[in-house]
């Protein structure tokens, strides 16, 4: 008896792949890795919360973690709107809420008037709270990481087709947006 061949074994895990969002075989490779990236943004707000919450103490959502963090990128204010640019982001309401939460406990602070532009820096504990969570970074998932096969050149990569994905979405959005909405 021969083994299956590795594309037969592939187009039998594809067929069991099949549903309404998947019924060829490209439509199972983007499903699959859309699951993928749902399920690797879960890891990595888990991972976000639990380094912050090691280095201050503090719950943080991973939005949360990574908007202290923008803020404190390359040590330059920040606006509301740089913000929801960098994180590409279209929920001002919820933004504001957590730079409320990041006011409060003390890692950012909110300088300016509406009339000269609201800008949001990192305290002084703030930047501590960043520098500390980058070496906790370097010393576990960095380590783990660069442990782990083929890695730097598949984050490469998948960087780089996550980046083209991006933009097809973005378009698609507005192909359903402009022609397709039921009204």
């Amino acid at each position: 008896m021969t083994e299956p061949s590795r594309k037969t074994t592939k187009k039998a895990a594809t067929a069991k792949h099949r549903w309404h969002l998947a019924v060829n075989d490209f439509g199972v490779e983007i499903t699959d890795l859309e699951y993928a990236v749902m399920r690797l943004d879960q890891s990595f707000s888990r991972w976000q919360s639990e380094c912050m919450a090691a280095v201050t103490g503090t719950a943080l959502s991973g939005q949360e973690n990574a908007l202290v963090h923008v803020i404190h990128m390359h040590e330059r204010a920040k606006t509301t709107r740089d913000l929801l640019q960098l994180t590409n982001r279209q929920d001002v309401a919820n933004m504001q809420y957590e730079l409320r939460k990041l006011i409060k406990v003390g890692l950012i602070e909110k300088s300016g008037s509406a009339r000269t532009g609201v800008y949001y820096t990192t305290t002084a504990e703030g930047a501590r709270v960043c520098e500390q969570y980058a070496q906790l970074r370097e010393s576990v998932l960095l380590k783990m990481a660069e442990a782990t096969a083929g890695i730097k050149n598949a984050a490469a990569r998948a960087t780089a087709c996550l980046e083209q994905l991006e933009r097809v979405y973005e378009t698609a959005t507005r192909e359903v947006a402009t022609f397709h909405r039921q009204r």
